[in-house]
């Protein structure tokens, strides 16, 4: 007789778990270490019934602010220099990834991720300029994009996707990067959306592969 796979059944007792009432709408599951302390496996046998339920739609994985957090840890202070901000009509890509006709004004913010003096990542955000009328003022009033979100009414948002792949440095980057041209990039793209699954952010990053280590797991 077949074995049931080890991550079906944390799958299916998570579920459980969730349609008894252990955990409600917005509440946070244990930890990937809880949960491998819970069913005697390791952290990454966890990770695949979380991927399942979340491909499914029945848990959401945030994994907002670590860059910030994780560059704070290391003892150095984050921040962020802007070199444009502009509204323009959306582009085929953009306006996929946004769910907005092709044409619909987005809002372009783009800069450098720092951590002390150091820049680390090249990045650039589009916004749908219908839906969030008031970002354009919002990162005037701050250099975080959650906390600019939550001015335009945006309490809470969620990572739908995120893709990662290598790039060589271009000499425009370089330049950014203060690194040499052809030099090895991470490259992120991601989208965002609310709580109503409505995209609010599309953004890219281009992170100095040399300065930076992403490690991407559920929470």
């Amino acid at each position: 007789m077949a074995r049931t796979p080890v991550w079906k059944t944390i799958a299916a007792t998570l579920e459980t778990d969730i349609v008894s009432g252990h955990y409600k709408t917005g509440d946070k599951l244990p930890t990937e270490a809880e949960l491998a302390s819970r069913f005697g496996v390791n952290r990454h046998t966890v990770r695949r019934p979380l991927s399942d339920m979340a491909e499914r739609d029945i848990v959401r994985s945030r994994r907002r602010g670590r860059l910030r957090r994780a560059i704070a840890a290391a003892g150095r202070l984050p921040g962020r220099q802007v070199v444009r901000t502009e509204t323009r009509p959306s582009d085929t890509l953009e306006a996929e990834a946004l769910d907005i006709e092709v044409g619909s004004l987005v809002l372009v913010y783009e800069g450098l991720s720092l951590a002390g003096e150091s820049p680390i990542g090249l990045f650039t955000s589009i916004f749908p300029n219908e839906r969030l009328p008031g970002m354009s003022a919002a990162l005037e009033q701050t250099n975080s994009v959650t906390e600019a979100l939550k001015i335009c009414g945006i309490e809470d948002y969620t990572r739908r996707e995120t893709r990662l792949t290598a790039e060589l440095a271009t000499s425009v980057q370089a330049i950014h990067l203060r690194i040499r041209e052809g030099d090895p990039l991470m490259k992120s793209v991601s989208v965002n959306i609310d709580a109503n699954g409505a995209p609010v952010e599309f953004g890219t990053t281009w992170f100095a592969g040399e300065r930076v280590a992403l490690t991407i797991a559920p929470e």
